[in-house]
């Protein structure tokens, strides 16, 4: 057919004898004109713009937009291609029924589609361009197009045409169109002033854009790339090169910011108090409505629309295969002469019966529908972490200002604090999430209802009843979940708590066969986790199960009830648009249940809040009103308030250092402070301290003492302004802290707590503590402190982070660290509370010379002291003593000497006393050095430390020398099929296969579902027309559906239940080997593998395997073969679907692959920066005093604001980086629909139409599971990162347990006799490393006491484990009675000797279970155990005798007696062989002396090897062996050793002496 712009089937076409513009065609013509002119003029502007990309304006993005009306703009411009689609659709259709072809009917609206697109295009490059005088080639255009538009509208209501005619409406919608743009374009004209006026408007880019730093552009880019997150871009694909860091998601713009966010909620929060009943507390839920009320709402409006057009797909099939199922031939029109302008005017409906047109109108609606689902969750994602970050610096502001008492007395426990801050904060930011929910999905529920009754009629509404009436019970099933995972969480923790007390005494259990008991006792607490695990698994099956079954329950009640009640046929359009919108609807009733639950706990949450926020605050004065410090200008002037070239030094405008002041002369000159009539309490009536009168000189130290419990601390913590005031006066050098305090004036004040308190952080920062480093004070001051040998200890020496993985510092360390910060802070006043508690004497004395009486009073500071050692007071300038709460006396040493010879003769004895301590104290080796080994022990050599310094250390072995960027991506991008087969594998072979076969039986009966309903509705009605006949044939498929259903039904329980429990025998199998490798792996395993990376394994690790994968493998699976099975269904209904698949999955593949890699580092990245952030808030709690006394809030709240800022911009990235996956997917999606439906529309032919309804169906689905498929991956794929972990450790090998002799040949009484033969030993720990005992021999008799003595190091204590079998043997053997004890297994070997250990190690449980964990002894036995151990007295006057509780570690008892106890369990187990390793390095002079004595005759027959480090403990001995480097260098009697002058040990006696 030939073609023609006017058609050829008139002659008069191209006449205009009836006036130029009464010619249709020309009419049409003329509208080409704009767009062309357009087009000739942009293109090549875009193209000389393109090549010269450097005029653009120096910011960092180009993203910025500024002209005004720009949203507006890309809505209309969005409007105008959709009218521009609806007239080329109008066009061609009204086309096919013309006799020849009329190409002015759709070439123009053609045109006009590239015009608009190329207008925005233009558009968006002048913007960021900013050369707003090329705006005015858009302006004419739109003038042109409006002119032609409305000439068009014009002729065609001359003519008659009205708003039934589709192209009418049509035309009159594009000049309403083309005049707002045109309005739009004169609104930038007159606000910008561009042109026709003389001084064009100046803009300046926002701040965020002109700050490098943030990188979250979603605010600022143009709607396009807001809606499809193409800004990520850059960030997702370059993941794949290299790892997303911190640097790379840079900073939160300001309007996000937890600050602004803060002063938002905190301004909405104080509005409501200004009323004029101040009783009322302000509602938390007002706060959150006038802080974020607009986001929430827009994001619901997103929502609606969003809900709305989904229900366009089930309408879309429907009109598809009623169409094609009453196909008729178009029927062309002969006459065209009686039709206006001599062309065919269609009306909308005849446009909607085009099976093609229907076809597009399907993609569009979902391409909107997802589009505007995704901004509905990234609005309210946004929001909820906004809600978050204003939250958490309301609590913290709060924790500030929290009244002291409230912490000590118990109202406010730092774990509600820490449950406030990692609980609550999250269920509000969960609950604003799901908040559109509430109110969206009733509506979407009643809509789908009335489409269905539509549909179906009164079948539907039993459908609809059944999936309402089955949703109480999966709300049921919820609560129930919720309820098992609190108990699941008590268990583990409880599990958790055991586990660490095994690993930290593992030596012991070790060295006396005990591993297995306690490992049975973990295992008894695993298994009623797993218990609990199994209920859990049941409801979560339940749940799964609930959700697969109820849409398959509803349509089988609606279809049956169909077949029965109505009158007509079920076609096939009917049947699987109703189909459709039962997908749609179960969606919503699911998650109904879940969002109640979290409305629920979120009311709680508000509730505990409410409650934390109206809790009691310290004096309220000016200075502690709460307002940020941080005044909001400051943090304008430095986003981020922090520079990248200083890291951690603040520049807060508003936070100086505390500035050392000049004194001015007033009458209080040589006061520093000074209280009057002081009445002071904690909070209840009862005053702790009364009738306070004192003065602390300037420049002087000043001594507090007292008894216990008098009141020393309290009078500090009152001068400090915590305590509460009833009546006096507190002044500061020129101010008053009175009842109406004004403590402003009150300058930094140096504090050292009683316990001491350390930050989260490096040992210098801990000490510097926000002041500027100076290089020679901090050398002073950790020199008083003595603090340097300690520091050498470190792994990195001062700047190692404390308390990070479990480098845990001694009492007395920290202490020192604690004393050390107050000294170096440069304020007036300092205030030591009682720091030589933790110390021993030599420190006490170190610190007392250097530290405060040179380097404190050389500085001329004043300085407060609390002791109890008295023998410090001839140093006090002033002295105040205490008792009950009152001060005693106050004055200098000689005043009281004079005034109160009673007081001073009491101090004189007391001093006495004190003295006799110290002497005894000096002859043992001090506790410092003591606490040094510890720390040494903690870290064996540095080395060691650096090569398993890392837990990734698995990792990089992988990623071998050849680090260059093809290895590191794919490896990056390659999911780990190893390890699933492993997990798999160890869930059991008959599970797996259960799961599998049940998953794809399920599936195939689902397809199988369907295809039966297609068939039934397919299915042509009898020839005779008998309604008998008709009615059977259609319900002679109802059986088959009912059975199939049933069968579906049964299946989805199957799986659910399957995949759950091959969950939980997987998590119960990686568990039990974990704990079993680890119990039983050599000693060197946990000598060179860090405590906290094994507890890791057990406490976070087994978390995931236990909880997270289950569900997340149960997701994958679902959503992978229901896409597979769509996509079979498609192409099996339309075969030419193949063709268009190929390029689908590529894309496909693609995004999974970005996706995958970029989302795994975001969320690295989210769960590394969550911890700082709870373990500052926990810190600040703990060290509240002494931030305040520092004066240091400000940093804190800065410190906090950063932290939080950095946790809530990995949270967004993540957010956002989903939602680019899932709009990409669901757009892929959408072309699989489009394209499914023309294939099926083109190759109709021989097709049954509920085929094509099928197939229809099936695409819809893929749309939504798509994205589920990456997820769950994604997910997946880091989950698995637990199991490797996990596999990494059953590696590991265990000791040889079995031995080469059977038990039953060692003598029930060996070893009888203690004879030990020591020939040719050679020992190393590892087959690695150097041998540490090099061919030792000895011979022991039995019954002789032998000592053994060396420097450190010289291998001591290696022979020590030789004894065990704990080292490596490789060479010579150690006979005991005549036994080779390397032969021996080594329960049996380890039972029957026994060792006392040099740190004594207790575990949690009662007296008994220490001493005889195997419960074989009577408790006479046991008694008398205790008795020789000097300790039956003090254990009789504990409640519960030897039942009484033994805390974690034996915190509840002193080092010397945990030390007894460890000697009274070696006396319960009647060995005639007992090891001694240094058992008596913490035990005082005296009781020493009573072991030796006890050694001697509880043991006098059998054989002791005592390993000493004080060489006056052997000199008894019968033998004494002298090491050193592995080698035995003396060895003989005491006596004849110490007659060589020149020997080893006659050196040692003489240094010990």
């Amino acid at each position: 057919m030939s073609l023609s712009f006017c058609g050829n089937d008139v002659n008069n076409s191209y006449s205009v004898e009836k006036g130029v513009l009464n010619n249709g065609c020309f009419v049409d013509a003329l509208n080409l004109v704009p767009h062309v002119f357009l087009l000739f003029i942009t293109f090549p502007i875009l193209f000389i713009g393109w090549g010269s990309q450097s005029s653009k304006v120096q910011i960092h993005h180009n993203t910025w937009l500024h002209f005004p009306g720009h949203n507006l703009r890309w809505i209309l411009t969005f409007t105008l291609l959709f009218v521009h689609v609806c007239e080329i659709a109008e066009g061609i259709v009204s086309n096919t029924w013309m006799k020849s072809n009329h190409l002015h009917l759709f070439l123009p609206a053609f045109m006009g589609f590239i015009a608009a697109t190329t207008s925005v295009v233009y558009y968006h490059n002048i913007e960021t361009a900013n050369f707003p005088k090329l705006l005015l080639a858009l302006f004419i255009y739109w003038v042109l197009a409006f002119i032609t538009k409305i000439i068009k509208l014009w002729k065609f209501a001359e003519v008659g045409l009205g708003v039934e005619h589709l192209r009418f409406c049509i035309t009159a919608l594009l000049v309403v169109l083309y005049g707002l743009l045109m309005a739009v374009e004169v609104n930038v004209i007159i606000v910008r002033k561009y042109v026709f006026f003389a001084n064009p408007q100046r803009v300046k880019p926002p701040e965020d854009l002109q700050d490098l730093g943030v990188r979250f552009l979603q605010p600022f880019v143009n709607l396009l790339s807001k809606a499809t997150y193409w800004w990520m871009n850059p960030l997702i694909i370059g993941a794949h090169k290299r790892p997303i860091e911190l640097k790379k998601i840079g900073k939160l713009p300001i309007a996000m910011r937890s600050l602004t966010n803060y002063l938002r909620l905190k301004d909405a929060y104080e509005e409501q108090r200004n009323a004029e009943d101040l009783e009322k507390s302000p509602s938390i839920w007002r706060a959150m409505y006038r802080a974020f009320g607009r986001p929430i709402l827009l994001s619901s409006t997103f929502r609606y629309m969003a809900d709305l057009l989904g229900f366009a797909g089930p309408l879309c099939i429907s009109g598809i295969v009623e169409r094609l199922e009453n196909n008729t031939e178009v029927v062309r029109m002969n006459k065209t002469e009686d039709l206006p302008f001599g062309v065919f005017f269609m009306s909308s409906t005849q446009l909607l019966q085009n099976t093609y047109v229907l076809a597009v109108l399907l993609f569009l609606a979902l391409v909107l529908q997802r589009t505007f689902l995704q901004a509905s969750y990234y609005v309210t994602i946004e929001t909820g972490i906004n809600l978050r970050g204003a939250l958490l610096a309301m609590i913290y502001n709060k924790i500030l200002r929290l009244s002291t008492s409230n912490m000590s007395m118990g109202e406010m426990t730092l774990g509600q604090i820490n449950n406030l801050v990692a609980i609550e904060t999250n269920q509000l930011m969960w609950f604003l999430f799901l908040c559109p929910n509430l109110w969206a999905m009733p509506v979407q529920i009643i809509m789908g209802v009335i489409l269905l009754y539509y549909l179906l009629g009164f079948s539907a509404l039993i459908g609809a009843l059944v999936i309402v009436l089955l949703a109480p019970i999966q709300y049921l099933i919820a609560t129930k979940l919720a309820d098992t995972q609190k108990s699941t969480l008590d268990y583990s923790t409880d599990r958790l708590k055991k586990t660490t007390e095994i690993l930290k005494g593992i030596k012991l259990l070790k060295l006396y066969a005990w591993e297995n008991i306690f490992c049975d006792s973990v295992l008894e607490t695993r298994g009623k986790e797993l218990t609990s695990l199994r209920t859990f698994a049941l409801y979560t099956s339940m749940s799964i199960f609930m959700n697969a079954a109820i849409p398959i329950a509803a349509v089988l009640a609606t279809f049956v009830t169909h077949a029965y009640i109505s009158q007509s046929r079920l076609s096939p359009a009917e049947a699987f648009a109703s189909l459709a919108l039962f997908h749609i609807l179960v969606t919503p009733l699911f998650l109904l249940s879940t969002v109640v639950r979290f409305a629920v706990k979120a009311l709680v949450s508000v509730q505990k809040l409410g409650e934390f926020l109206q809790s009691e605050e310290i004096g309220d004065d000016s200075w502690r009103n709460g307002d940020m410090p941080v005044s909001l200008e400051s943090c304008k002037k430095h986003p981020g308030a922090r520079n990248r070239k200083q890291p951690l030094r603040y520049q807060m405008d508003n936070y100086e250092q505390p500035l050392r002041r000049q004194l001015r002369p007033t009458e209080t000159e040589d006061v520093a402070v000074k209280v009057n009539n002081g009445y002071f309490t904690w909070g209840s009536n009862m005053s702790t301290l009364s009738d306070i009168n004192i003065r602390i000189p300037t420049g002087q130290l000043t001594m507090i003492v007292g008894q216990v419990g008098c009141g020393k601390s309290s009078l500090l913590l009152a001068m400090l302004g915590e305590m509460q005031t009833h009546s006096g006066k507190v002044y500061w050098m020129g101010c008053e802290l009175t009842l109406v305090t004004c403590v402003k004036n009150r300058y930094s004040v140096a504090y050292a707590a009683q316990k001491s308190w350390l930050l989260n952080a490096t040992v210098e920062d801990n000490i510097t503590f926000g002041s500027p480093f100076n290089k020679q004070r901090y050398k002073a001051v950790i020199d008083a402190c003595s603090l340097q040998p300690d520091i050498d200890l470190l792994p990195f020496g001062d700047q190692t982070e404390i308390g990070e993985r479990g480098i845990n510092l001694s009492g007395g360390q920290r202490q020192r660290i604690c004393v050390a910060r107050a000294l170096y802070q440069n304020t007036n006043i300092v205030f030591l509370d009682d720091p030589f508690s933790a110390l021993d004497i030599h420190l006490s004395d170190h610190l007392m010379q250097e530290g405060i009486l040179k380097f404190l009073q050389d500085d001329k500071r004043t300085v407060v002291l609390v002791t109890h050692k008295l023998q410090y007071l001839i140093h006090a300038d002033w002295i105040i003593a205490m008792k009950d709460g009152s001060v005693l006396r106050e004055g200098t040493l000689k005043d009281i000497q004079t005034h109160d010879v009673e007081l001073y003769e009491h101090w004189k004895t007391l001093m006495n006393r004190q003295d006799q301590e110290l002497e005894k104290d000096t002859e043992i080796e001090s506790q410092t050095t003591l606490e040094r080994k510890t720390l040494r022990r903690a870290f064996y050599s540095r080395e060691a430390k650096n090569q398993i310094d890392d837990e990734d250390e698995e990792e990089e072995e992988e990623e071998d020398e050849d680090d260059n960027l093809s290895t590191t991506t794919s490896r990056r991008s390659k999911i780990p099929w190893k390890v699933c087969w492993c997990y798999l594998s160890s869930g059991g072979f008959l599970l797996v296969f259960l799961m599998v076969t049940s998953k794809l039986a399920k599936h195939s009966v689902m397809v199988a579902i369907d295809y039966w309903l297609a068939a039934w509705t397919s299915s042509a009605p009898n020839e005779q027309n008998s309604s008998f006949s008709l009615d059977a044939n259609h319900r002679s498929y109802v059986p088959v559906f009912v059975i199939l259903c049933g069968a579906g039904i049964f299946l989805c329980l199957i799986t659910s239940l399957s995949v759950e429990f091959l969950g939980l025998s997987a998590a119960t199998n990686l568990h039990h080997n974990l704990l079993n490798k680890i119990i039983h792996a050599p000693l060197r395993f946990f000598d060179i593998t860090p405590l906290g990376q094994i507890l890791n394994r057990f406490s976070a690790d087994t978390n995931i395997i236990d909880q997270h994968i289950p569900p997340t493998l149960e997701s994958l699976t679902r959503s992978t073969l229901l896409c597979l099975s769509a996509i079979g269904i498609i192409t099996f209904v339309t075969p030419v679907f193949v063709t268009a698949l190929v390029p689908l999955a590529v894309a496909f593949y693609f995004i999974q692959k970005y996706f995958r890699v970029a989302s795994k580092d975001l969320q690295d990245l989210d769960d590394s920066t969550q911890l700082p952030l709870l373990c500052h808030f926990s810190e600040t709690a703990e060290g509240l005093t002494t931030i305040r006394a520092f004066r240091h809030e400000a940093r804190f709240k800065q410190r906090m604001l950063e932290l939080t800022d950095t946790n809530n911009t990995a949270y967004l990235f993540l957010s956002a980086a989903n939602r680019w996956l899932e709009v990409r997917t669901d757009y892929l999606g959408a072309v699989i629909v489009l394209t499914a439906a023309v294939a099926a529309i083109c190759s109709f032919y021989g097709l049954q139409s509920g085929l094509v309804g099928l197939g229809l169906t099936y695409a819809l689905t893929v749309t939504n599971y798509l994205n589920w498929v990456v997820r769950n991956l994604a997910d997946l794929e880091v989950q698995m990162a637990a199991v490797k972990k996990v596999n990494s450790f059953l590696t590991t090998e265990s000791e040889n347990y079995e031995g080469s002799i059977d038990v039953s040949q060692v003598p029930e009484d060996w070893p009888q006799h203690g004879e030990i033969k020591i020939q040719d030993l050679c020992v190393r720990y590892d087959p690695m490393l150097k041998p540490v005992l090099k061919h030792v021999n000895a011979f022991i008799n039995p019954g002789q006491k032998v000592g053994i003595c060396g420097r450190t190091g010289s291998g001591k204590s290696s022979l020590s484990l030789a004894f065990f079998n704990m080292v490596d043997v490789f060479e010579g053997k150690i006979i005991i009675d005549g036994i080779d004890i390397c032969k021996l297994p080594l329960q049996t070997l380890r039972s029957r000797l026994s060792i006392i250990l040099q740190d004594p190690v207790l575990f949690s449980g009662s007296i008994r279970f220490n001493l005889d964990p195997e419960r074989t002894c009577s408790d006479d036995r046991l008694w008398e155990a205790l008795e020789i151990a000097q300790l039956k007295n003090m254990v009789k006057t504990l409640p519960g005798g030897l039942d009484a509780v033994i805390t974690e570690g034996g915190e509840n008892f002193s080092v010397g007696q945990r030390q007894l106890f460890c000697l009274a369990r070696a006396f319960v187990r009647k060995s005639s062989i007992l090891i001694m390793d240094e058992a008596t390095a913490s035990i005082d002079m005296a009781t020493e002396n009573i072991l030796q004595k006890v050694v001697m005759t509880a043991f006098a027959d059998r054989t002791v090897v005592t390993i000493a480090h004080r060489v006056h403990t052997i000199l008894t001995a019968d033998l004494v062996i002298v090491m050193k480097r592995g080698n035995i260098l003396e060895y003989g009697k005491p006596e004849t050793l110490m007659e060589q002058e020149d020997g080893m040990f006659a050196s040692f006696v003489k240094a010990d002496m």
